[in-house]
């Protein structure tokens, strides 16, 4: 069975808009830091270290459905407020795969979002297929499916 790739993910001060809230580009940078949490250390962390070697975003898709603020009610003397971001693939293809995402702020859900990433060949500057070994690490986070 597929599992969620969880993510605590520390909010800063820099994330909050004028209205104290995180600032709605700020939600890429929070799921770009579970993402790359997922891929490069998860992923080398199961012998998977292509990741690393190019993957670019091919498209972006984010529902905001509530403010988060920076709740310095929930920080400690060790550690800031936090978000909880659980993402896993939810399509897999020969050169592509997309990546959704639920961040939490507490137990309430905030937004979801969606990411297609495409794996690159950096030297060639052009788009490759994902490796045999990167389709098994993926296919852990992909529900409804067996490795």
């Amino acid at each position: 069975m597929a599992d969620r790739f969880i993510y605590h993910c520390a909010l800063r001060w820099s994330d909050l808009d004028a209205y104290g809230h995180v600032n709605n580009a700020r939600f890429l940078t929070l799921y770009e830091e579970a993402r790359v949490a997922m891929m490069f250390a998860g992923g080398r962390a199961w012998g998977v270290g292509s990741f690393a070697d190019g993957v670019v975003i091919r498209r972006h898709e984010v529902d905001y459905l509530r403010p988060v603020d920076y709740a310095l009610g929930r920080a400690t003397a060790e550690a800031a407020p936090a978000v909880r971001i659980e993402l896993w693939v939810e399509q897999l293809r020969a050169a592509s795969f997309t990546v959704a995402y639920e961040l939490y702020d507490g137990e309430v859900l905030a937004s979801t979002a969606r990411s297609v990433l495409v794996p690159f060949d950096l030297a060639a500057q052009r788009p490759r297929r994902i490796s045999p070994e990167e389709r098994a690490f993926l296919l852990r986070y992909a529900p409804g499916t067996a490795p």
